[in-house]
């Protein structure tokens, strides 16, 4: 049951609706602008001038506004790639300072959204927000531009009605959580910090307060290069050897380990799906005659929180990993000589926060006042609330609908849920962060 709103919860509301399509030209702003997430050599893109609109819309608020390019990653970091350059794609704090006595609270989105292809298959322009028939189409409409221009609105609306609250707003968004996460990780370095916050991913109003990590192995065979149609004597004596072949027991292995996790209890979680390993890449050969003479195997890893060890990493899940695969080649003699090379790329750390978590209650409570019937949910794939989360402050999503069309051809997003989360967005700040009197 939902708490009652109050008369001026109400009229903030009010002030919301009459802001609808403000709210979807906020989100065609946002949307127009190509942030298309990169791979570590692209240039920048519209990056720049989508966080000065927002820091613009904040700055007429009164908020605090901080615009910076973090420094490059350098090498060595486990959690971000390396040499990993921020110039021309700045990251925003705002912070909205309270009358005092209240709590504070964390408004996170990500400005990136993935690439639009097959772009030919859209209805319509995917940097043009459309709307049909009650729904907004456009790339990133409900991951997470849309989610980021209903939390501006919210502000504003609570401004309009003259609502002052006790406790700091604080506005962040952030690039790179599709590809790494390395711009969440920046924000909390530079010290972005709330009492509690919610990331508002496309949820459907439920609080996903729990995410599985991600580390990611490559792991490389060697062969011998030989004419592919010449009799060869055996490896011991100068064969070739086909490193593709010398694959399929490492193959063997991961589906081993990853029907072993499905099974095993430390592998079970209230609101996840148990961690798993997954081939995505793999490549071998340079030409059709020739025993190829390496192939590397790419494995998408997902793993729980409870496997994050005590220094906040995934390694005890790569040791497993490794330990497992090196015991599925160990009986043929000739990985004794040319043993698996195992290579590992960014660990993307998980986090959860209690499902009873005051404002993970509070969030819910008042998205039920809406007819919006919420629950605590887990997110099998990653999110910036985790970073948030495991950098002090308790984070966790909560967002529209649309996640079903997310990174899809058509990606979509309902106008009268955002405009209701929207308006559940400022009632929660309200609640939370209290009204000054």
């Amino acid at each position: 049951m939902s708490a009652e709103r109050t008369v001026l919860e109400d009229q903030v509301v009010a002030e919301v609706r009459e802001r609808r399509d403000e709210l979807c030209d906020l989100v065609a702003q946002l949307v127009a602008l190509d942030t298309t997430a990169r791979q570590p050599d692209d240039p920048p893109r519209g990056e720049v001038a989508l966080q000065g609109l927002l820091a613009d819309r904040l700055a007429a608020l009164g908020a605090a506004v901080d615009l910076w390019e973090p420094e490059p990653t350098g090498k060595g970091n486990r959690f971000v790639p390396d040499d990993l350059d921020f110039a021309g794609r700045p990251q925003l704090v705002a912070t909205l300072a309270g009358a005092g006595g209240g709590r504070s609270l964390l408004l996170n989105g990500h400005i990136d959204a993935v690439d639009v292809e097959p772009r030919d298959k859209w209805s319509s322009d995917p940097f043009a927000a459309t709307e049909r028939e009650g729904r907004l189409y456009g790339r990133g409409v409900n991951d997470m531009k849309g989610g980021i221009a209903a939390l501006v609105v919210a502000l504003e609306a609570l401004r309009a009605v003259g609502v002052a609250l006790r406790g700091n707003v604080v506005f962040c968004t952030v690039t790179d959580e599709e590809s790494s996460g390395a711009g969440g990780r920046a924000a909390v370095a530079h010290g972005v910090r709330a009492d509690a916050g919610l990331c508002a991913e496309a949820t459907d109003f439920d609080a996903w307060v729990a995410c599985r990590g991600t580390v990611t192995p490559t792991i490389s065979v060697e062969g011998r290069a030989g004419h592919a149609e010449m009799p060869q004597p055996h490896w011991s004596d100068g064969g070739a050897v086909n490193a593709i072949e010398k694959i399929v027991p490492v193959l063997e292995g991961v589906r081993g380990l990853r029907e072993d996790w499905r099974r095993r209890a430390d592998h079970r979680h209230p609101l996840l799906a148990p961690g798993d390993i997954v081939p995505v890449l793999i490549g071998g050969g340079t030409w059709i005659v020739t025993y190829p003479h390496s192939c590397a195997l790419t494995c998408d890893i997902t793993y729980l929180p409870g496997h994050v060890d005590a220094e906040g990493t995934g390694r005890r899940v790569e040791a497993e990993v490794e330990s497992r695969l090196r015991a599925a080649v160990a009986a043929d003699p000739w990985f004794a000589e040319h043993p698996l090379r195992i290579e590992w790329s960014d660990d993307v750390v998980p986090a959860e926060i209690p499902g009873d978590h005051p404002l993970v209650s509070l969030a819910l409570d008042v998205a039920g006042s809406f007819g919006r019937a919420g629950r605590v949910a887990g997110l099998d794939s990653w999110h910036d609330a985790a970073s948030f989360t495991r950098g002090g402050t308790p984070c966790f999503s909560f967002g529209p609908d649309g996640i079903g069309s997310a990174h899809a051809v058509d990606e979509c997003v309902t106008v009268d849920a955002l405009v209701d989360f929207c308006a559940a967005a400022a009632v929660t700040a309200m609640r939370w962060c209290a009204v000054a009197s």
